[in-house]
């Protein structure tokens, strides 16, 4: 071949086809199998980890049923005082939440975490087994290893006082363990269940639901076993005022206050002294300085009789002003107060078995005519009614309460009664309202003030949609032994305007005999000194609602009437009286509107000689029909 010649061009591909502008055959059919195989390694990658998450999955899935299925057995073993078994489910617990977590941490779990939409669901999944475990070794862990220590039997009174040190020394302990279920809980509360598929927002929904009601006995244990030991004396003995409230004489808290007894508390014994009534501390002039907006609503005489400083519903303010009282006719100043009626009583009777009444100054008082040991069974009848028939003398009268008390918590502070049963009891008392505490020690009053212990009508302890049914005696007598009432809320359908609507509806019936006049003693009657007729009982009704609320109107056996309306802690207040011959029975509506609180409404009732399921009746709903 010549320079002059041309040369031949071989191509190192094939050539395009001539005006069809595509690759050749081959180069396509390589560049296919190319994307095949990437397909084919994409599809083998994604079952892989899809097998992999899936496998992570039911582990999660496993673990933490099982952890669920320990908690009965755990909860079993400390109830029943099984230290031991209870340490080896907590092991087990550990084990099986800390399997979960590990099964949540997986690094391809945290990526699939970041899916658009369905990563939700990883995150949330792996939310809840940390929460769990968290739970496990910062909650319960903490809290066995020290349940012992914090054991009630150990800790309950006994004649020779009770080492208060183990729930001290516990207290840092269960506070941690209440801090760390809070903090896991507020995690979970942080997850919008409304974005998950329903196989993770079922079980999100319940561990909120199940940490929300751990955390909230965890934070009572915590304040609990902070406050105890010094309430109970482990520093320097405690000094308090308690007050034996008489339901058969209404007062808003319970009853009039008629016997006194200073308890004192000193490294967890239990005693009483200095035994007095309101009737011996007299008349205050001056009187002792009121809150303003309560003397509006009940007058000044709050602050002059003791027999009346609870016509006030709220008890730290009952409290105060009754140690103020006592300091200025007594000379000693106290460290707190605890009000206590004779149902209530009846609950520590019915731990503790009977009391005998051998004192001979008691003997002397009763004239053997009332019994001679007490029991749960007859302590309400014999010192509501049966201490009128038989002791003329209001003194006395006094005296016999005073002395009664005396007994009964003589009864306790000597260790009689199994502590599980009078837990029970004096937490059925709480409950009620028939158990109130205060405290002269504002940081300790601060912790109490969260609890339904503290009797506030405002504050942390008291829900949104809270209302209130309360009664004081316009008789001057003993009257409301006879009198029985009920209570019930009639929730009426939201407006237009989105405020709600709430009916107090309140039932009142004198049962008392149609002769009481002449067949009870002048001292239940009162004798028509106070201008009302023998054997009539008079009440003043009072009704509270919901902060932000207006009381709008009042009617009385279906008749609109005139009603007083007040405002107390910036909670509407309705008033009137009622007045009831023997078998008559009257009903009262308080209507209360603009209520702003879109919470199941609530309502808490004045301590009489009934059963609270038998003063409050379920609530009334309205049939709504929703518009728009």
């Amino acid at each position: 071949m010549t320079e002059n010649e041309p040369s031949e061009t071989i191509p190192d591909e094939p050539e395009l086809r001539r005006g069809t502008g595509k690759p050749p055959l081959g180069h396509r059919r390589r560049r296919l199998l190319t994307v095949g195989i990437c397909f084919a390694a994409c599809l083998v990658v994604a079952g892989a980890v899809t097998l992999w998450l899936s496998t992570k999955a039911s582990i999660i899935k496993a673990e933490l049923e099982a952890s669920a299925q320990l908690v009965p057995r755990l909860k079993a073993n400390m109830l029943q005082n099984r230290p031991s078994e209870a340490s080896s489910a907590v092991d087990q617990l550990r084990r099986h939440t800390a399997a979960a977590r590990d099964a949540a941490s997986d690094p391809l779990w945290t990526l699939a975490s970041a899916i658009p939409w369905l990563g939700a669901n990883f995150s949330a999944t792996a939310e809840i087994a940390r929460s769990a475990d968290d739970v496990a070794n910062l909650g319960v862990a903490p809290l066995v290893s020290v349940y012992d220590s914090v054991n009630w039997d150990k800790l309950m009174p006994s004649s020779s006082g009770t080492d208060l040190d183990p729930i001290r020394k516990a207290a840092p302990a269960i506070a941690s363990a209440a801090h760390a279920v809070r903090i896991s809980g507020e995690r979970l509360n942080g997850i919008d269940a409304n974005s998950l598929l329903p196989q993770i927002a079922g079980p999100l929904t319940q561990a909120k639901q199940q940490l929300s009601s751990v955390v909230d006995e965890l934070a009572t244990a915590s304040d609990a076993a902070s406050l105890a030991p010094a309430m109970l004396g482990s520093d320097k003995p405690r000094h308090y005022l308690l007050l034996v409230q008489n339901n058969a004489e209404a007062r808003a808290t319970g009853g009039i206050p008629g016997a006194l007894v200073v308890l004192t508390t000193d490294k967890g014994k239990i005693s009483l002294s200095a035994e007095s009534s309101a009737s011996e501390l007299g008349v205050f002039d001056p009187p002792v300085s009121v809150d303003p907006e309560q003397e509006r609503i009940y007058s000044d005489r709050i602050g002059i009789f003791m027999q009346d400083v609870n016509f006030t519903p709220d008890f730290p303010t009952s409290a105060a002003i009754a140690l103020k009282m006592w300091e200025q006719k007594k000379g000693e100043q106290l460290d707190g107060a605890i009000s206590i009626d004779p149902v209530a009583l009846g609950y520590i009777l019915d731990a503790t078995g009977p009391v005998s009444l051998q004192d001979p100054q008691m003997l002397v008082l009763t004239k053997g005519k009332l019994p001679t040991q007490l029991s749960g069974n007859n302590v309400v009848k014999t010192l509501l009614s049966d201490v009128y028939a038989q002791i003329k003398d209001p003194k006395a009268q006094d005296a016999y309460f005073a002395m009664v008390a005396k007994e009964i918590f003589g009864a306790l502070s000597s260790g009689k009664g199994e502590a599980k049963s009078l837990l029970a009891g004096v937490g059925k008392g709480v409950d009620e309202h028939r158990v109130l505490l205060w405290s002269a020690d504002t940081t300790e009053q601060a912790v109490l003030g969260k609890y339904t212990l503290s009797g506030s009508i405002s504050g942390p302890s008291v829900p949104a949609s809270q209302f209130g049914a309360y009664f004081n005696d316009g008789t001057g007598a003993k009257m409301d032994y006879y009198v029985k009432r009920t209570v019930q809320l009639i929730q009426q359908c939201t407006g237009t305007d989105g405020y709600g609507t709430v009916k107090v509806r309140i039932t009142s019936t004198n049962t008392a005999p149609a002769d009481a006049a002449t067949s009870l003693p002048a001292y239940v009657t009162g004798g028509g000194i106070f201008g009302i007729p023998p054997g009539t009982a008079q009440s003043n009704v009072i009704a509270y609602g919901p902060a932000q609320a207006h009381v709008e109107t009042a009617t009385q056996d279906g008749n609109q009437v005139p009603f007083g309306a007040q405002l107390h802690d910036d909670r509407p207040v309705g008033t009137l009286s009622v007045r009831l011959a023997p078998g008559q029975s009257s009903t009262v509506e308080f209507t209360f509107g603009k209520i702003v609180q879109h919470s199941q409404p609530e309502v808490v009732v004045t301590p009489t000689v009934q059963s609270l399921d038998q003063v409050v009746l379920p609530t009334q709903s309205a049939s709504c029909e929703a518009t728009g």
